[in-house]
């Protein structure tokens, strides 16, 4: 009688029995070929009028007051059309036959250093040039949506950190009630927005649509000739300089369109794991990824492959925050401390919101702020609060800020 190869993967979690092309080859899986949807979407619907007016709407939505917004919309009509313009593409020197060119180029990013939580380089672009972006992305993040995975929570509609924390709780309370011992991989890809290889992403852009002159935009805004956007490997932003910066690597945070390609680049890690690894209990927010498993070595072996995936397709690369941990232990997912009873804010957090607070509450003492503005804050305090397990940290505040802010008020009227 034929022996059959033991199965790696635990029946409790991995899907069901199905025909694969996939092969053992000195790893796990070899990755297989999936079927690809192309998009039907034209360069003509993205820089049709319609489309550019509502990408307008969308980029001015809480900036109205902004010089260059306003310096925008009191031309509205006129700068709409010239965008339309340069971005239609014409034959070069207006002679039939010769190669599309337009006249649309991106502007020069502005640059600005933050620290908190930790410390990145944020760049914004002129307002046309998120208009243009806002263009795109309202044609083509929708597509694109349809493709992730269920569990794919970052810069998606209906998703989100709060739903993203439930759901891996309510993982972590199945693994607390099994009679098997779960361990959970937190992977953590080094520098991601600084490595993001350009000719991988737009690789991966080309699978999915069809039409050139939109491949031509999308190429001319992840390849900006005055910006350069990426890291070398295990270099701080805030310690490198200038001209060490790279141009095929990195997407600039804070961009609209960065937001839609970081999905899609690790998507393809997705569709990896849960079609070619079978992994059931596997959660994403953009590039903090949770995975459940009930077997240890087996989880060792799945960090194994996905390290390989992710240098050999996505030339990527796990830094040192990666570990494998018991799933009792409280798991740190988009800035919380989660366990099967609770959801907690992260002491980093803590800090923050009360330094925030304190400075607040001192430039209304000063008469910097009115009280209106405060109370905006603080409401916006409560209402984050009350996503988290902190029924203390909600009294601790209420005793701390609220009452001599009010007594304040109180003491001034």
């Amino acid at each position: 009688m034929q022996r059959t190869a033991p199965r790696l993967w635990p029946k409790a979690i991995s899907a069901s029995p199905r025909k694969s092309t996939s092969q053992q080859s000195g790893g796990i899986f070899i990755e297989r070929e999936r079927l690809l949807k192309t998009f039907k979407v034209t360069h003509e619907e993205i820089i049709d009028f319609e489309n550019l007016l509502q990408a307008d709407k969308n980029a001015s939505q809480g900036k109205h007051y902004r010089d260059e917004n306003l310096a925008f919309s009191a031309h509205k009509s006129d700068e709409l059309i010239k965008l339309h313009n340069e971005l239609t593409y014409f034959p070069k020197d207006g002679i039939p036959g010769n190669p599309l060119e337009s006249a649309y180029h991106v502007g020069r990013y502005r640059r600005k250093k933050i620290y908190e939580p930790k410390p990145r380089i944020i760049m914004a672009l002129q307002y046309r040039d998120r208009v243009v972006q806002w263009a795109y992305y309202q044609k083509l993040n929708p597509l694109f949506d349809k493709q992730y995975i269920e569990h794919s929570y970052g810069c998606r509609v209906g998703k989100g950190t709060t739903r993203a924390r439930a759901q891996l709780q309510y993982w972590l309370r199945m693994a607390s009630r099994s009679a098997k011992k779960w361990y959970v991989l937190k992977l953590d890809i080094a520098k991601y927005f600084y490595r993001v290889d350009h000719e991988i992403l737009m690789k991966i852009l080309s699978k999915h649509i069809r039409d050139p002159l939109i491949l031509r935009d999308l190429y001319n805004l992840i390849n900006c000739e005055d910006t350069a956007f990426g890291l070398p490997a295990g270099v701080q932003p805030e310690l490198c300089d200038r001209e060490e910066w790279l141009y095929n690597r990195g997407m600039p945070i804070g961009n609209l369109t960065s937001q839609m390609f970081a999905n899609i680049y690790l998507n393809e890690l997705d569709q990896f794991c849960k079609h070619d690894l079978h992994i059931r209990y596997y959660i994403r927010y953009m590039d903090d990824i949770i995975i459940l498993w009930p077997n240890k070595e087996e989880l060792h072996q799945i960090q194994a492959e996905i390290e390989r995936f992710l240098d050999e397709k996505l030339h990527l690369e796990l830094n040192k925050k990666t570990c494998i941990r018991p799933a009792w232990l409280p798991v740190t997912f988009v800035g919380a401390q989660i366990t099967p009873k609770s959801i907690r804010m992260r002491k980093s957090t803590r800090k923050r919101m009360f330094r925030r607070m304190k400075y607040i509450r001192g430039l209304f003492e000063i008469g910097r702020i009115t009280f209106e503005k405060v109370n905006n804050t603080m409401q916006s305090y409560f209402g984050l609060i009350g996503t988290f397990t902190a029924r203390n940290l909600l009294r601790k505040v209420i005793d701390e800020f609220s009452f001599r802010i009010i007594k304040h008020d109180n003491s001034t009227g």
